[in-house]
């Protein structure tokens, strides 16, 4: 605590003021909160069962009336409301219940529900004499007789049952007065020891301070002499400082134009390489395009191969298809010159058939003449389709190897471009940097200037100072005479 500041003290003194306050507040609080619960608990539940068993009391009241009533008439509405007030009296009952929680009130109740069900007992016999027909007066007599002494015992125990819940009231209500009496004396408690405990926190921060602010005197006057002995040393540094700022000046000065120039030499490297770029990316996309056109020319090729090799195989079909035409032409042939045989064995009815074999074997003949041909024909388009075949194979390896190239060429263009661009970036990022460097030259060129004007101020205020320290150790007596008085 000794290190703290002036604030951290006053501040601590606040906090703790502030949290006796809080915590009387608290203890206030929780106290009336208590004092609130007890009050409800005894409306709520007390004072309720009181009113339950004074519900209870009148019922009972009524219900007797009722039966007395229909004993005396016999008529069923007396009987009917009877039933409903039992009812009723067996739900207040319930309910109370519901909401005891002591057991002396529990077995009360009880005994309450044991003589109503001892009354119920014995004016049933009585309500089912008088439903088959008994006389009036019978009846009533057994009912003085019997059922009045039930009926006055459940009315002793109802009246037993609210003395205790009066009771058990009073004695919720000293126990609640005796918790209001206690949170008030421990309220008044914690606002003695609070303000005990301020007491003590302002005597503790008076002397606290006084000591603190004794030792800040002290320093103060240390410090007043040795600021005395610095304004002197600064007021002879002061123009030694001067001086050296007028050289750095003009070396400042000599640095801006070289930062100029080497700015206006990466501007030209930056045109010439976004100049560079723009070529490089040009060919780049006439490399593309020569690359697509190449791309369909394969395509093309690749169909041409395809639509021969498909003629080199419907070749071989027509080849095979010849070759049956052939082998029909020479059984054509051969049951040409059977029919002859056969018609020359016929005699005269038989020349004309053999006319007919004649010019069949003649066809046959021919069209195995033309199948030859045809062969021929086809060997030659076969071999003609082979060749074909191979020459665009080449031609297709060469039209791979030149979509190959292009796409290296593309690459390398790629490339390049890219390279160019990154020199155009590195260009303008030197063109930034020397403009930078010689914005940043200026700043310090003018900041130099301002050192400058600044260290003659510095020489002026060191005069200042001399005086500000010379009145500084007066107030400095002046605040230990004031500690003293205090203390």
């Amino acid at each position: 605590m000794s290190r703290w500041t002036f604030g951290q003290k006053i501040t601590a003194g606040f906090a703790v003021t502030l949290a006796l306050t809080l915590l009387m507040g608290g203890v206030t609080i929780a106290a009336l909160q208590s004092v609130v619960a007890n009050k409800e608990r005894l409306v709520t539940q007390y004072a309720e069962n009181l009113i339950s068993a004074q519900r209870l009391d009148g019922l009972h009241a009524k219900q007797s009336t009722q039966n007395r009533g229909y004993l005396l008439t016999g008529e069923q509405r007396f009987l009917d409301r009877a039933q409903e007030f039992s009812q009723a009296f067996a739900e207040t009952l319930r309910a109370i219940d519901m909401n005891l929680t002591i057991p002396e009130a529990r077995r009360q109740l009880e005994r309450i529900q044991a003589a109503e069900s001892a009354y119920q007992a014995g004016a049933t016999p009585l309500l089912q004499a008088r439903e088959a027909g008994a006389p009036g007066e019978a009846i009533m007599r057994r009912f003085d007789l019997e059922l009045a002494p039930q009926a006055l015992a459940v009315e002793r125990e109802i009246d037993a049952f609210k003395t205790l819940e009066r009771s058990l009231l009073n004695a919720a209500q000293e126990r609640s007065t005796r918790n209001a009496q206690q949170a008030s004396l421990l309220v008044m408690a914690i606002a003695a020891l609070a303000i005990g405990l301020a007491t003590a926190t302002a005597v503790w921060l008076t002397r606290s301070l006084s000591r603190q602010i004794g030792s800040s005197i002290q320093h103060l006057q240390s410090s007043s002499t040795e600021l005395h002995a610095a304004a002197n040393q600064q007021a002879t540094g002061s123009g030694e400082q001067a001086a050296a700022m007028s050289e750095v000046s003009t070396t400042m000065k000599e640095l801006l134009s070289t930062s100029r120039q080497i700015a206006e030499s990466a501007q030209q490297v930056a045109r010439i390489a976004e100049e560079t770029a723009i070529a490089a990316r040009s060919g780049d996309r006439t490399v593309v395009r020569a690359q697509e056109a190449v791309g369909i020319i394969k395509r093309q090729v690749d169909q041409i191969v395809l639509h021969m090799l498909d003629l080199g195989r419907k070749s071989q079909q027509v080849g095979g298809i010849l070759e049956i035409i052939k082998e029909l032409a020479e059984q054509t042939n051969i049951l040409a010159i059977n029919a002859t045989i056969e018609a020359a064995g016929a005699g005269e009815s038989g020349k004309r058939f053999a006319a007919v074999a004649d010019e069949i074997r003649k066809l046959a003949d021919r069209v195995s003449g033309s199948t030859g041909d045809i062969r021929s024909l086809i060997d030659e388009i076969r071999t003609a389709a082979n060749t074909t075949v191979m020459t665009t194979e080449d031609g297709q390896k060469a039209v791979e190897m030149g979509t190959q190239q292009f796409g290296e060429l593309a690459a390398a263009f790629t490339q390049i471009a890219s390279l160019v661009a990154t020199t155009a970036e590195a260009a303008r990022e030197i063109e930034l940097s020397t403009k930078q460097q010689a914005s940043a030259v200026e700043q310090v060129n003018v900041a130099i200037a301002d050192a400058t004007q600044a260290a003659r101020e510095t020489e002026a205020s060191s005069r200042q100072t001399l005086q500000t320290s010379s009145q500084l150790a007066g107030v400095s007596r002046e605040l230990a005479q004031i500690v003293r008085a205090s203390r």
